[in-house]
C-alpha cells in the first residue's frame, strides 16, 4: 500500500517517519499528474511546492495555526493533504471542490484566494489577531511566489509587517516563474541573492550563530544582526529588501530537499517576530514537459501522462479566439498607426499580446503582476501621445479601478482597456468570473464602453478605439472561441453608441449586448410560430436612445441579455431608460444574478443561471404567457433573473 493511501489529514501526516517523506513526496506529485492528466488544472505550480506543502503540514499544527496560498495555482498537494485526496478528481469541475483554497470548503483553507499578491495582508492580519487573542504560539504562514511578489499590495503588506512584532512567517516560493518569464527588477534582485555563494555560507555561518543567541546578551544580538546586515550589503552590493522592511530574512534553501525544510521551519517556530523564508524550486517540479515549458505546462489542459504529449483541439475548422484575435488584430494595427503600444500585466501569451511582442518587442511592455500600475503606466504613455491597448482580464481589472477613474477617465486619456475573459470563465470559478466589469464602469464618464457579438465585431472595434481622441475605450469579450471562421476582414469604422437589429420580429425583443447574444440567436432559431427580434446593442455607454426609443415604441415584451451582472449591467441601464422616458414594458433581465456563481463549464453557469439557450427559450415562453411549456425549475428562474 502507498503511504499516501493512509493518510486523510495532517494528523495523519506526522505519523510518517521523516525517512519515508521522500517517498510520500514521489506519491503526491504522481496523484497530481495523474488527476490533471485527465482533469486539467494548473500543473506547473502545484507540482513545485509538494515538498514545502508536506514540510508545512509536518511542522505546523494546521488548521490552528494559519497557512494562507498566494493565488492558490499552487494548492493541489495541500488539498490532497486536507482530507480532499478522494474529492480531488472533482477538482473544478462543476459540483466539485474549488481548484483554488476556498474558506467555506475546509477548514485547512485559512483564507481563500484566486487573485495575487493578497496572502501576506491576510496573514498579517491573522498574526496580529492571533497576538491580541494571547495566542502567543500560533503560527500565520503566507506562501507567496515570486510572480506575486511583483504586486503592490505585497509590499505594502511587508511594509507594515515590519511595523509590528508579529509571529509571520512569509514564504518566498522562488521558481523565477509567474505564468510567463518573471520580469523586472525585483526578479534580478531575487536571482543575484539565490547566486549569491558568498553569502549563502557566510549566512549559514550567522544561521548557526543565531541558535545560540539564547547564552548571549541582548546587546550582543544587536551587534551579530548588524555584522549579518552589514555582510549581505558588501556580498549582494545592495542591502537586504525584507530587512530593510524590518522582517528577518533567512535562506535561500532548497524547497526541494524535504529534510531540510522541516529542519528549517521547525527552527524558525521558535524564532518569534516577521520573517522571509526563502526558498528556491523548480515550477514542474517531476515531469520533464512541465520543468522545459513552464509556461506552456502552467495549466496545460489534457495531456498524455506518459508520453508528456498534450492532447489537442483537432478540428482546424473552428472558430478562432477572441484572444487570438486581439493579439492578431492589435499587430496588423499597430504596423499602421506607428503610435500604438501594447501593455499586459504578466499574461502575453494568456492575451495573446506575444504574437505583437515577438514582432514589435519594443513596442510591447509586460509590466508583471502590477494591474493599477499598468494602467497608469498606460496613461503616461497616452498623456505623450501614444495608443495603448492595456489588456487585462476582466477580474484583475477590478484591483486597478481607481485608476481608470483618477488616472485616466478624469483626464479623457486615449486609453483602450481589452478586457479579455469577460463574463464566466468557467472552471476557474468565482475569483475570476468577469462578471463586473459593465456594471463598475458604467458610472464613469467619459468612458466608452463596447463588447463584439464576433471576431469581425472586436476587429472593427478596436480599429475605431485607436482613431485619434477617441477618449477612454473599453472592449469586453469573452474566453474561448467565437462563431466565426473568416474573422480577418477589412477594417471597418464603427459609429459610436449605435447598436443594430439582428433579426427583425413582432412579439417579443431581446436586447442583447457582447458574444451572448449568439447564444440568443441559436435560441430564437429554434423556436416556431413566434416573431422573436433581436437586437445587439455594441455599446453600454453611450447607450443608443434611438434604438431604444423604436424598441419600446414597437414592443410591450423586452428581455435584455448580458454575460454579466444584471445588477448595474444593461438590464439596469434599460430599466433605467424605460423609467426616465415612461414606458411600460414587461421586462425580463437575463444574467448573472446578484450572488457568487462557482465553477463549471461555461454553458454549464449558463445553464445555472438561466441565460443558456433553454434558459432563453424559457423566459420567451414566460414572457409571451406559454407558461405551460416551461418547466417548474425554468420558470422559477424566469420570475427570479
Amino acid at each position: 500500500m502507498n503511504i499516501l493511501d493512509s493518510i486523510n489529514s495532517p494528523e495523519d501526516l506526522k505519523k510518517v517517519p521523516e525517512d519515508s517523506l521522500i517517498l510520500l513526496c514521489q506519491e503526491i506529485r504522481q496523484k497530481i499528474i495523474d488527476d490533471c492528466a485527465e482533469n486539467p488544472g494548473h500543473l506547473g505550480s502545484s507540482l513545485g511546492v509538494v515538498e514545502l506543502t508536506v514540510a508545512l503540514h509536518y511542522v505546523l499544527n494546521t488548521p490552528y495555526d494559519n497557512l494562507i496560498w498566494d493565488v492558490g495555482h499552487q494548492s493541489y498537494a495541500h488539498k490532497i493533504l486536507t482530507g480532499r485526496k478522494d474529492l480531488f478528481k472533482t477538482k473544478r469541475l462543476y459540483g466539485g471542490i474549488s481548484g483554488f483554497p476556498k474558506m467555506s470548503e475546509s477548514e485547512y483553507d485559512s483564507f481563500g484566494t484566486g487573485h495575487s499578491s493578497t496572502s501576506i495582508s491576510a496573514a498579517l492580519g491573522m498574526a496580529i489577531a492571533a497576538k491580541m487573542n494571547g495566542e502567543n504560539e500560533r503560527q500565520s504562514v503566507a506562501v507567496i511566489g515570486d510572480g506575486s511578489m511583483t504586486g503592490g499590495m505585497a509590499f505594502e503588506a511587508l511594509n507594515n509587517a515590519g511595523v509590528y512584532d508579529s509571529n509571520l512567517l512569509v514564504i518566498l516560493n522562488d521558481n523565477n516563474m509567474a505564468i510567463d518569464p518573471n520580469v523586472g527588477g525585483l526578479n534580478e534582485y531575487l536571482l543575484d541573492i539565490t547566486t549569491s555563494k558568498g553569502y549563502n555560507k557566510v549566512k549559514q555561518d550567522v544561521w548557526n550563530v543565531l541558535g545560540k543567541l539564547n547564552r548571549i546578551s541582548p546587546g550582543m544580538r544587536n551587534f551579530i544582526q548588524n555584522i549579518d546586515n552589514s555582510i549581505k550589503s558588501m556580498l549582494l552590493k545592495r542591502s537586504n529588501l525584507f530587512e530593510a522592511m524590518g522582517l528577518r530574512y533567512f535562506g535561500p534553501v532548497d524547497g526541494h530537499d524535504i529534510n531540510h525544510l522541516i529542519k528549517v521551519l521547525r527552527d524558525l517556530k521558535h524564532i518569534h517576530g516577521p520573517k522571509v523564508l526563502h526558498c528556491i524550486t523548480v515550477k514542474g517540479k517531476g515531469f520533464k514537459e512541465a520543468e522545459t515549458n513552464q509556461t506552456i505546462w502552467h495549466a496545460p489542459g489534457k495531456f498524455n501522462k506518459v508520453t508528456g504529449e498534450r492532447i489537442k483541439e483537432t478540428d482546424s475548422n473552428l472558430p478562432a479566439k477572441f484572444q487570438d484575435v486581439f493579439g492578431n488584430t492589435i499587430t496588423e494595427l499597430a504596423k499602421i498607426n506607428s503610435k500604438i503600444v501594447g501593455i499586459t500585466p504578466a499574461m502575453p501569451t494568456g492575451c495573446s499580446l506575444n504574437i505583437m511582442m515577438h514582432e514589435m518587442p519594443d513596442r510591447c511592455f509586460d509590466v508583471g503582476i502590477a494591474e493599477q500600475h499598468a494602467v497608469t503606466f498606460s496613461a503616461g504613455l497616452a498623456a505623450k501621445g501614444y495608443v495603448p491597448f492595456c489588456n487585462i482580464y476582466s477580474s484583475f481589472m477590478q484591483r486597478a479601478y481607481d485608476q481608470v477613474i483618477h488616472d485616466v477617465a478624469l483626464q479623457n486619456l486615449n486609453v483602450i482597456f481589452c478586457l479579455d475573459r469577460a463574463g464566466f470563465v468557467g472552471s476557474d470559478g468565482a475569483t475570476h468570473h468577469g462578471a463586473y466589469d459593465l456594471a463598475f464602469f458604467r458610472c464613469i464618464p467619459n468612458l466608452t464602453i463596447a463588447a463584439p457579438l464576433d471576431e469581425e465585431e472586436l476587429r472593427n472595434m478596436m480599429y475605431t478605439a485607436q482613431l485619434p481622441d477617441q477618449g477612454p475605450f473599453s472592449i469586453r469579450y469573452p474566453r474561448g472561441r467565437g462563431v466565426l471562421q473568416d474573422w480577418h476582414t477589412p477594417f471597418q469604422q464603427l459609429e459610436i453608441g449605435k447598436g443594430r437589429c439582428l433579426i427583425e420580429g413582432e412579439e417579443v425583443a431581446i436586447i442583447s449586448i457582447g458574444a451572448i447574444g449568439n447564444v440568443a440567436k441559436n435560441a430564437i432559431n429554434k423556436l416556431e410560430n413566434l416573431s422573436i427580434a433581436l437586437y445587439d446593442m455594441r455599446f453600454l455607454k453611450p447607450l443608443d436612445e434611438d434604438l431604444l426609443h423604436s424598441i419600446f415604441h414597437k414592443f410591450s415584451k423586452i428581455i435584455t441579455l448580458e454575460d454579466g451582472t444584471i445588477k448595474g449591467g444593461l438590464g439596469s441601464a434599460v430599466t433605467e431608460f424605460m423609467a426616465d422616458h415612461h414606458y411600460n414594458a414587461h421586462l425580463i433581465r437575463l444574467g448573472i444574478p446578484d450572488q457568487f456563481i462557482e465553477h463549471g463549464t461555461q454553458h454549464q453557469l449558463y445553464a445555472t443561471c438561466g441565460y443558456d439557450e433553454q434558459g432563453i427559450i424559457q423566459s420567451i415562453y414566460y414572457i409571451t404567457n406559454q407558461t405551460d411549456k416551461c418547466t417548474d425549475t425554468e420558470l422559477q428562474k424566469a420570475k427570479t433573473f
